[in-house]
């Protein structure tokens, strides 16, 4: 086995199972545990991998309520919205977007009005001008992780 695209292979089989034992890595890819070990350790220090944590099922929970709120912001108090939503505990996600609205957030709710008491709060703002928050109905897909493209293998 060549170690060509490791790395990849390394992200794709931690984003299938984010704790694999680095002996289970290896013989999944045909190297030894301190090639693992090693090539790990350069994804960690150079950002790649940033941290391990556990898929999260939030229905089972109790939070039943996804909604995706959408932001229009005074230019210059884009960064202070975007922090203040990422602060919000129950923000999963935030982006700072192109087109017709400059942030967009989601976030999960135990219900309705849980959601409600915290969007009129956020929305108070005075650099806020206008929202549209949309709930979800129905999950497809969530949280998946990219699996990156392995080239085929040179000689």
């Amino acid at each position: 086995m060549t170690y060509e695209h490791l790395g990849h292979k390394l992200v794709n089989a931690l984003g299938e199972d984010g704790r694999a034992s680095l002996r289970g890595l290896a013989d999944e890819l045909g190297v030894s545990v301190t090639t693992v070990s090693n090539h790990l350790e350069e994804l960690e220090k150079s950002g790649v991998i940033t941290g391990y944590g556990p898929d999260i099922d939030y229905d089972a929970l109790g939070y039943d309520v996804t909604a995706i709120l959408q932001l229009k912001v005074e230019g210059g108090a884009i960064s202070e919205i975007s922090a203040e939503l990422e602060n919000e505990s129950q923000m999963l996600s935030v982006y700072e977007v192109t087109g017709d609205f400059d942030i967009i957030a989601i976030g999960k709710y135990i219900d309705t009005d849980d959601m409600n008491h915290q969007i009129k709060d956020l929305l108070g703002h005075p650099a806020i001008f206008e929202t549209n928050t949309s709930i979800v109905l129905n999950i497809i897909s969530e949280g998946d992780r990219l699996e990156l493209p392995i080239p085929p293998e040179t000689v």
